[in-house]
């Protein structure tokens, strides 16, 4: 009997182990497996020499942002066109404070843009936390955080990941059964798994997305409820009052939600208007019309590779028309 309890284990594990290794962090926290929820659609591939950090002294853009951030992957887009870009995040910098200018005149960074970026659910705290600010508290490091290598092209989800906890194994077996049963009728709409997880079915899936069942998708459940607005802009007007000597390019990306759920805020229009700020809700909004796989992953609640391109290519585009504006400018006398 016990050896046959033993076997009867050990074949349950190597069912239900291979669905507690996740790749997404949406699946992680819905505990959803990945051969339902795991994009398949290959990604571009990035050369590594793209994403190298300038130092302090040597960068001609410095970029401040969360982790859409931190893997420099939309940072490409500008290093490609021979900009030299250095990168600190939130979680290293904290804050845009009061002191700030005279903060960065001690790093030696003599570039002129100073690229904001957050995503829209963090927006209101992260820029309302840098206007409460009095002081810069970190003192900054020379060459920024260590990079760990380009994102990947593909995932092997035929691979098998005995890694995982046969607990989480066989409860994401049970949310996968539970998924399918009331995911089946045509009228589902969505499904609550957890406070931090969503499945809603998304019209045209299939045209948008790559994992097995296109229809359906992932969703955080910390996504900004409502459209941003007044205090919002108030925070980023008195960030740009603080910049005075260098130009702010705000990037607020839209959550995953609002992408493929609530199309119609009119937050980055407005600022668009107000801020000269990139309308990455517009690009991503065309996006989705010209049917891109993948712009965000199923199991993700950041954007793909194909997602990043377009984000830099927005700044990119920012820079490029800034530039432009500046060499024609009269000359002061």
């Amino acid at each position: 009997m016990v050896v046959l309890a033993v076997a009867a284990f050990a074949v349950i594990g190597w069912y239900l182990l291979p669905l507690a290794a996740y790749e997404g962090d949406l699946t992680r926290t819905g505990k959803l497996p990945e051969s339902v929820f795991g994009w398949t659609h290959a990604q571009p591939a990035l050369a590594p020499d793209l994403f190298k950090s300038a130092s302090w002294q040597d960068a001609d853009v410095l970029v401040i942002g969360d982790s859409f951030s931190a893997g420099r992957v939309w940072q490409t887009q500008l290093t490609g066109h021979g900009l030299r870009v250095h990168t600190e995040t939130w979680n290293t910098l904290h804050a845009i404070c009061k002191d700030f200018p005279a903060w960065l005149h001690t790093t030696g960074f003599k570039g002129r843009y100073i690229v904001i970026e957050v995503i829209e659910r963090n927006a209101l705290s992260t820029i309302g936390g840098s206007v409460a600010c009095e002081q810069m508290l970190t003192t900054p490091a020379d060459v920024g955080f260590e990079f760990y290598g380009p994102p990947g092209t593909h995932v092997d989800r035929g691979q098998r990941d005995l890694s995982g906890r046969l607990s989480v194994g066989i409860a994401t077996w049970w949310n996968a059964r539970k998924f399918a049963r009331m995911s089946a009728p045509a009228s589902f709409k969505s499904w609550r798994v957890n406070d931090l997880t969503t499945v809603a079915r998304v019209p045209g899936g299939c045209d948008l997305f790559s994992h097995a069942d296109c229809r359906d998708v992932l969703f955080y459940g910390g996504d900004q409820p409502t459209d941003l607005g007044a205090e919002m802009f108030n925070s980023m007007a008195a960030i740009d009052a603080r910049l005075v000597g260098y130009t702010p390019i705000w990037v607020i990306v839209p959550d995953k939600s609002t992408t493929y759920l609530h199309p119609d805020r009119q937050f980055w229009t407005q600022a668009a208007t107000r801020f000269n700020a990139p309308d990455i809700l517009k690009d991503f909004r065309q996006a989705v019309r010209d049917k891109v796989i993948d712009l965000y992953p199923a199991n993700n609640t950041h954007v793909s590779t194909t997602g990043y391109l377009r984000l830099g290519a927005l700044v990119w585009a920012q820079i490029r028309s800034l530039e432009q504006v500046k060499a024609v400018a009269p000359k002061q006398p």
